[in-house]
């Protein structure tokens, strides 16, 4: 059967997305046809239409651009001199002229939005453009003297505001003939990481959402001077975002963008769908309305695409409305994350459903109700870029035959494993864990955000419970009140950190006179100092049905390597040391640690888990010794079993010690101000009540074993039941194999670590890999396979006992007989840590 266009867009392939792009426009009428198409639809989709604006929904967004406008014009009257607003001195500051022409761009679209009072106000138009003319010539137009400061600002930011202002104002534009000639040649002379005032697709910085922001700008920037030439060219460009990576066959050397498994990397190792990523899939739902009946690309043929990055890429990691913390990079640190972060997903998705057919449509209007009947907080759709969104949005809701539902099963288990990250689901819980390697960064710093990131990379886990405001839980807050030595799930060394801030006296290490070059952007800044890698290859895991097993091995980052190649006042900080892995059952996730210390004689602690409440919220603390007596806590004593409690808003984790020393608890209130987290947050003080449970690791000890369950919402007497008659036994917890058997499920997760052949419960491993096997009923044996290294080419595994033939399975996977058992040969050649799946009868 031929392949439909459609199906050959959806295969994602490069040659198959430049069928996207239509033959020419049959001459200059044709062009000048779609340049007009394409300026309307931008208007609309900024300033809204006749009749969304009407709609009652619409009012408290049409009033918050009409307020915002007159702000503007307040501040333009009150301005001083080398101010265009008031407040906003120019000249030296980048960050101050991109928000001065953001805020020319916000009173053209209320001068542009029908039903706004200021709708058609020629001489608010004019103030407009006598500021786009008066920014020109005294702090813009000189490019000898401009682009100090963020590069972000010169090549997007201020891009972004002139364009879509010229786009508002193009009708207005008569008294002011050289205006859009002038300013379009100095942004192409501002496109500095380009070439030739154009797009580089083999630039570090015309990447990912960068990409999609600079392409869209020059659209609209050629629909404006009818040059089909230069729409069609950012055209081309843009559609590589939709191209999914493929690690092995690198294009342009570009790790930026979307991933086979749902993972998305900006700045070419950082996990960030949930920061850039919401900017990519913003700008491109955005331009596919902006392209609609303009004929200048089949728009409609990316949707399919697009629909996967929600589905697979960003609905796993949204529970109850928040955004998960570990794809958020240096925004975690920022006070409107989590709930704000959802809320830009589901104006694209209510966008992406006008746009899809029928099937993906309905998918993802029930996905958008499914959001606003989950959440525990409201989202106001006043903060909608668009009045046709929040029109489509009360549509959504008022649709009584919609049924709310997620874009995917309540229990699952996804391995994130290009960009080290795993997510695993229950109705009544989620769990979030940040692991890194030599392929991803262990956390993301930059511009004074996110101080103090040291560990967040380093097996830190979030475990989300329903029903809850994530923000008495998580978010910028917890960072704030929480160590970041004591993050849950961290093994850290006893040591006190400075921030860059306060080692350098500024937000980067400054020494362009050094061969690395360090620059406030330079690649040597990126690799040190705002995004360092791990050093050690082994981080990923398998899913076999709706569970999973992680692995990592710890390690310090790259400076540590590269020491004596850094500038001598260069600071660098070895990690602890750290074997982890992590075994995501129903009701419990099963951590095992081995070769645990602080290193280098230094005392170390892991943290089973760190949650903050509320600090009037009654918190309470009970557990079990292991002598069989109660604990109270806070203290340190050996224990069988804990739980924290949260009676206020009725949530509860227990813990069951499986192996391990005493262990050390902790409930205090904790009082700090949001500004140690990001030097721009306002400086308003938090208290939160914060509940610890760590493992304390002795200067110069032996590295210790550690082994211990989280069982979120059990009860004392479900978590008593444990060390009698559970159903977890620790098979192995080594630096070489870590496994784990849950007798009720029938189920053996295991990680090997080293090379050779390993041994389990029935089961052998050639290592490194991660191996699931269940044991069911008639029997059947499930299977999965996983490289965490990424680098291996084939994975053995043998099944003792009765030979067994293979039912079905993956493509790659070979089974055959051998004494006293079964052999299963998996090949994981260029797979990217993906799991392989069988089922074997017999």
């Amino acid at each position: 059967m031929e392949l439909t266009r459609r199906q050959l867009i959806s295969a994602l392939s490069a040659a198959g997305l430049l069928a996207v792009l239509p033959a020419r426009p049959a001459g200059a009428a044709a062009t000048a046809e779609g340049s007009a198409q394409l300026l309307a639809n931008t208007v609309a989709v900024f300033a809204g239409t006749a009749e969304t604006n009407a709609r009652p929904e619409t009012a408290a967004k049409l009033a918050a651009m009409v307020a915002t406008a007159r702000a503007g014009l307040k501040s333009m009257d009150e301005a001083g001199p080398d101010e265009l607003f008031k407040g906003l001195v120019l000249g030296t500051n980048d960050a101050n002229l991109n928000t001065a022409y953001r805020q020319l761009y916000e009173i053209a679209l209320a001068t542009r939005a029908p039903g706004s009072a200021l709708l058609g106000d020629v001489t608010v138009q004019r103030r407009v453009l006598d500021g786009l003319v008066w920014l020109h010539e005294r702090y813009y137009g000189d490019q000898s003297k401009g682009y100090y400061g963020n590069w972000f600002n010169w090549e997007i930011g201020i891009s972004q505001s002139v364009t879509k202002t010229l786009v508002l104002l193009a009708d207005a534009l008569a008294d002011h003939p050289d205006l859009l000639t002038t300013y379009v040649a100095s942004m192409d002379a501002y496109l500095r990481n380009g070439t030739d005032g154009d797009v580089n697709l083999d630039s570090r910085f015309h990447t990912g959402a960068n990409l999609a922001d600079i392409t869209t700008n020059r659209i609209l920037q050629g629909a404006l001077l009818g040059d089909e030439n230069r729409i069609r060219k950012a055209l081309t460009d843009q559609l590589t975002v939709f191209v999914t990576i493929d690690p092995y066959h690198l294009r342009h050397n570009v790790t930026d963008g979307h991933y086979a498994d749902g993972s998305f990397i900006q700045h070419g190792s950082v996990a960030y769908t949930g920061s850039y990523g919401k900017g990519l899939l913003t700008r491109v739902v955005q331009t596919l309305k902006i392209l609609d009946g303009s004929g200048f690309a089949h728009g409609e043929e990316l949707v399919p695409t697009v629909f996967t990055w929600v589905r697979d890429g960003f609905a796993p990691l949204i529970f109850e409305g928040w955004m998960m913390e570990i794809v958020k990079g240096r925004a975690v640190s920022r006070t409107a994350t989590g709930y704000t972060d959802v809320a830009v997903i589901v104006e694209a998705a209510v966008d992406l459903a006008s746009l899809a057919p029928e099937t993906e449509a309905k998918a993802l209007r029930q996905y958008v109700k499914y959001i606003r009947s989950t959440s525990k907080a409201p989202l106001d759709p006043a903060t909608f870029v668009s009045p046709v969104s929040v029109v489509r949005y009360a549509d959504i809701l008022a649709d009584s035959a919609l049924t709310p539902a997620d874009l995917g099963p309540a229990a699952r288990s996804v391995a994130f494993n290009a960009m080290d990250k795993t997510v695993h689901r229950r109705p009544g819980y989620a769990l979030a864990l940040a692991r890194s390697s030599s392929r991803i960064s262990k956390y993301e710093y930059m511009s004074g955000e996110n101080l103090m990131p040291w560990f967040q990379g380093d097996g830190a886990h979030y475990l989300y419970l329903a029903g809850q405001d994530q923000t008495e839980a998580f978010g910028v807050d917890y960072y704030t009140t929480v160590s970041p030595y004591g993050l849950a799930g961290v093994t850290a060394p006893v040591e006190q950190r400075r921030t860059v801030p306060e080692l350098y006296g500024t937000a980067y290490y400054d020494n362009p006179g050094h061969p690395l070059n360090f620059t406030p952007s330079s690649e040597s800044q990126n690799a040190y100092v705002y995004f360092p890698r791990g050093l050690a290859d082994h981080s990923g895991g398998a899913v076999l049905g709706t569970y999973g097993a992680a692995a990592m091995v710890q390690s310090s980052d790259v400076g540590v390597r590269d020491r004596e190649l850094l500038p001598d006042d260069f600071v660098v900080y070895r990690n602890a040391t750290a074997t982890k892995s992590w075994f995501l059952f129903d009701d419990e996730i099963v951590v095992l640690a081995a070769g645990v210390g602080g290193a280098e004689g230094r005392a170390g602690t892991t943290t089973v888990d760190a949650r903050t409440a509320r600090a009037g919220d009654a918190v309470t603390v009970t557990g079990g010794r292991r002598d069989g007596t109660p604990f109270t806590g806070p203290g340190e004593a050996e224990l069988s079993w804990l739980r924290w409690v949260n009676t206020t808003r009725g949530s509860a984790v227990g813990y069951v010690f499986l192996d391990g020393g005493p262990v050390r608890v902790g409930l205090e209130n904790v009082k700090r101000s949001r500004r140690v987290v990001r030097t721009s947050n306002p400086d308003t003080p938090v208290t939160r009540s914060v509940f610890s449970a760590a493992y304390d690791h002795a200067a110069g000890a032996e590295p210790a074993a550690l082994a211990y369950a989280l069982v979120p919402g059990a009860s004392d007497a479900a978590l008593r039941s444990y060390a009698d008659r559970g159903p977890l036994k620790v098979v192995s917890n080594s630096t070489r194999l870590q496994a784990v058997e849950h007798s009720g499920l029938h189920l053996l997760g295991l990680n090997s670590f080293t090379q050779g052949r390993h041994h389990a419960a029935g089961v052998s491993v050639d290592g490194p890999a991660s191996v699931l096997v269940r044991r069911e009923r008639r029997g059947r044996t499930s299977l999965a396979v996983a490289d965490p290294t990424t680098r291996r080419d084939t994975i053995s595994v043998v099944l003792h006992g009765r030979r067994l033939r293979l039912g079905e399975g993956d493509e790659g996977i070979r089974v055959s007989a051998v004494p006293g058992g079964t052999r299963v040969e998996v090949d994981v050649h260029q797979a990217y840590g993906r799991s392989f799946t069988a089922t074997l009868l017999g």
